[in-house]
This record gives C-alpha cells, structure tokens and sequence, in this order.
C-alpha cells in the first residue's frame, strides 16, 4: 500500500564528491518517494567545517542532475540552521535534559564502561551542574533506562535502551558545533520527512532521534535503512576509506548496478540497453513502477554487483 502525502529526503556531507555507496542510497530514498507519490529533497549537511570539502556540494548537487534526480525544493544547507539547533539544546537544557560536560578524550579512554554496543558514557558530569554556556565544552543528552521500541520497515522490529547501550550522547560539541543526531531530527521535522531512508551504518542513530523528537515535542518519522555497499577490502564505501568519485559516464549501467544492489529484478532487456547516458528517463520509469521494499537485502552490508 502507497503512503500517503510522502516526503523523504537525500541528505549528503560535503567531504568530497559522490561515491557509488552515496548514490545508492539516493536511488534508494528518490524511488521510495517517487513509487509513493510523494516529494524528494536534498539536504546537504554541512555543519563541520574541518570535514568539508570547498565545492563538493555543487559537485554533488551536479552528478544528482547528471542522473537525472529531480529535487521538489531548493536544497537546505545546515550551515543556515545554526539558530534552530542552539534553540533546541535551550528547551533540552530547560528541560533539565542535557548538561554541560568537561570531560577530554584521555578521560573518556580512561573511565569509559563497556556495553553490548561497545563503549557507554559513565554520566561522569551529569551532576556537576557546569555552565552549559561555556563554548570550550561538550553538550549530553540525558538518557534514561528504557526501551526505545521501533519498526525498521527493512529490518523489522528493534528495541534499543540508550542509557544502558551508550549513555549520555553529546548533542553540541565545543565550537559551536551540533551533532549530526540533532540537526537530523531538528530538520527532519522542519522539512516535514515522512521516511527517513538512510544506510545501516546510521541505523544506531534512529533510536536518539526518536527520543530527542519525545522529548522536544517533534513528530517521528518512519525508518527504513539499506545495507552500505562496500569495497573490495570489505570496507564502508565512502569518502574516509577513499572511494572514488562516482563516474558520469555510463550513468545507466551504473544506475542498474544500484537497483541489482537493491534487490530490484532490473529485466534483461533494460539492462543490455543500458549502457550510455540516453537510457536514464526509461531506467528510472521502469525502477519507479516497479520499486519494491520487500526486496532489498535484509543484511547488514553487500558488495557492488559485478554483473
């Protein structure tokens, strides 16, 4: 069944240009608004400047043309969202929410406690009642023991408890900078997101977003995460492990290639036509009326289809 007034969204860091792993996870969220009717947009998330690359957000916007996505809106960029976010940690600090927090990466190495997802924040400076004003220092998110419950529509049903698993999460790094888990729900709701639809390495991050979107009144979206295509070392596709730039040749091979890495049943004939750039209008007309959720893997991780 086709959801109804759908918004979903591209939401790309400017760290470099457009790799294979970036695209398939625009295939992914364009075809599941497109098959539902509804708007796509992109966001481009550029709020840490020591990552950002000059000019990587026009390239990107400019390969997205090149295969031929068709944005509703003017493209958001977080750099013009600051207000909003410190807005936000102001209710959570009002709120007795969030708490200002000293404690430096040697503290962190030597205090830290171990959880079933690795490393949990001890709650070190969660009474110290230290001045949430001051910019040298980090902002957390209190957390509490209980269960986030929440239906991944490719995954199924998950319970997270954020206390116990990470503890208290930084939501405002020192300098002025907001973590990527709030400015996601803050812009997420302004822009109206139905879907979130990201990769599985992000998947951790849903259950803080739907406690940050309880505790500051926000609507929560549905979630629906793919697997991250990697490489040949069986490393996360992206900009940190070198991946290339996505070509703009051959931009119908590699947009079958994406849907074969979704799970889609691209038909023989569509694939043997499709190895220029003049095949692209009848690539995507056929991936919409036919995209289909049911068939994207339902594991963690794949590698780029070779055929």
């Amino acid at each position: 069944m086709k959801q109804q007034n759908y918004i979903g969204r591209f939401a790309p860091s400017p760290s470099g240009p457009l790799h294979y792993g970036s695209l398939v996870a625009a295939t992914a969220s364009y075809l599941q608004a497109k098959y539902n009717n509804g708007k796509w947009l992109v966001r481009i998330e550029d709020i840490d400047p020591p990552r950002e690359v000059a000019g990587a957000a026009n390239e990107i916007l400019k390969t997205l043309e090149h295969f031929q996505f068709e944005w509703d809106q003017t493209p958001l960029y977080q750099s013009t969202r600051r207000e909003q976010y410190r807005s936000a940690v102001n209710s959570l600090i009002q709120q007795n929410q969030a708490y200002a927090c000293s404690c430096s990466r040697k503290d962190l190495a030597n205090n830290i406690q171990k959880s079933e997802l690795g490393k949990r924040y001890p709650g070190t400076c969660a009474n110290k009642q230290l001045n949430t004003r001051e910019t040298s220092l980090n902002l957390r998110l209190r957390t509490k023991n209980e269960n986030i419950n929440f239906q991944d529509i490719t995954y199924g049903k998950l319970r997270h408890n954020l206390l116990k698993e990470i503890g208290d999460i930084i939501i405002y790094r020192k300098l002025d900078l907001p973590s990527y888990a709030l400015a996601v729900t803050i812009d997420d709701a302004y822009q109206g997101i139905t879907e979130v639809v990201r990769g599985y390495d992000l998947l951790a991050f849903t259950p803080i977003q739907i406690y940050l979107c309880q505790l500051l009144q926000l609507p929560i979206p549905k979630f629906l995460h793919i697997p991250i295509i990697l490489n040949q070392q069986g490393q996360k596709l992206s900009k940190q492990t070198g991946a290339d730039a996505i070509s703009k040749q051959n931009c119908g091979s590699v947009l079958v290639q994406a849907l074969k890495d979704l799970g889609q049943p691209v038909p023989e004939n569509l694939e043997k036509e499709s190895s220029g750039n003049d095949e692209l209008g009848q690539i995507w007309n056929w991936a919409i009326k036919h995209w289909n959720v049911d068939n994207i893997p339902k594991i963690k991780q794949v590698y780029p289809s070779q055929n």
